[in-house]
């Protein structure tokens, strides 16, 4: 048995051979533990990049019939990335799910090992090392007010009670629509907050230096990999170590 993030027990064997993740970032986390494991992810899922595993469409569209299918000692799944009704079809078909959420760092490394712990892993020395590099990140000398779009056509931008915002704020750079009662909100470029910053990522919308900083006329635009900005896994050592020049340098 074990506990997920939500406070929900979880049917786990003691031994788990097989493992679904539903979501990208905890793909690259099991895998970086343990290779192998994997027998179904999403088509999201994209690192580590030789991934040999079943394809059960995205995070809010699993193939539940596929995903049972595969007959997985163990669901891995996320309170923001998936839907409710997924999961309770999985659960209702005698599936175990496991489900994490995660809004700051500190969630993020205290999380992961919960989830790997539920995996009946060991905690691994990848996250020692991601924690380790979040903790010599310097507090900034500076701190700026950012914009940081997500999509267009409608504009969406991180708002609220988000990783990313919990992140950048880490790193001394402030969600001017932080106080945004929504998640993430439909804004107009031209009715933002001051700001000196527009943080551009290159998903889930691809922002590019010909499709992004034009809107935001007067402050300069970082172009930033958004797996960096809003995965929770193995990629959260290299953010540490890359982020803050990139949002600091512009």
């Amino acid at each position: 048995m074990a506990v997920d993030d939500l406070g929900t027990d979880v049917d786990v064997s003691d031994t788990v051979g097989r493992v679904v993740s539903i979501v990208p970032s905890l793909t690259e986390a099991v895998a970086a533990t343990a290779p192998g494991l994997l027998v179904g992810v999403t088509d999201w899922c994209t690192h580590p990049g030789d991934l040999d595993a079943a394809r059960i469409r995205g995070t809010k569209n699993p193939d539940v019939d596929a995903i049972v299918a595969l007959r997985p000692d163990l669901v891995v799944a996320n309170q923001e990335e998936n839907r409710v009704p997924d999961l309770d079809a999985l659960r209702a078909a005698g599936v175990a799910v496991y489900v994490t959420d995660i809004r700051t760092l500190d969630d993020a490394f205290g999380s992961l090992a919960r989830m790997l712990a539920a995996c009946r892993l060991g905690r691994p020395a990848w996250l020692d090392e991601a924690e380790a590099a979040w903790a010599a990140v310097p507090v900034p000398s500076r701190r700026r007010r950012a914009v940081i779009p997500i999509w267009r056509k409608p504009w969406m931008a991180v708002g609220s009670d988000t990783f990313t915002g919990a992140l950048l704020a880490r790193l001394g750079v402030d969600n001017v629509l932080g106080d945004d009662p929504e998640r993430y909100p439909k804004f107009d470029p031209a009715a933002l907050p001051a700001h000196d910053l527009a943080v551009l990522p290159d998903e889930p919308y691809l922002f590019t230096a010909d499709d992004g900083p034009e809107a935001f006329p007067g402050v300069p635009s970082a172009l930033v990999s958004g797996r960096l900005l809003t995965w929770y896994g193995p990629s959260l050592t290299e953010a540490a170590r890359t982020l803050p020049a990139a949002l600091h340098t512009p």
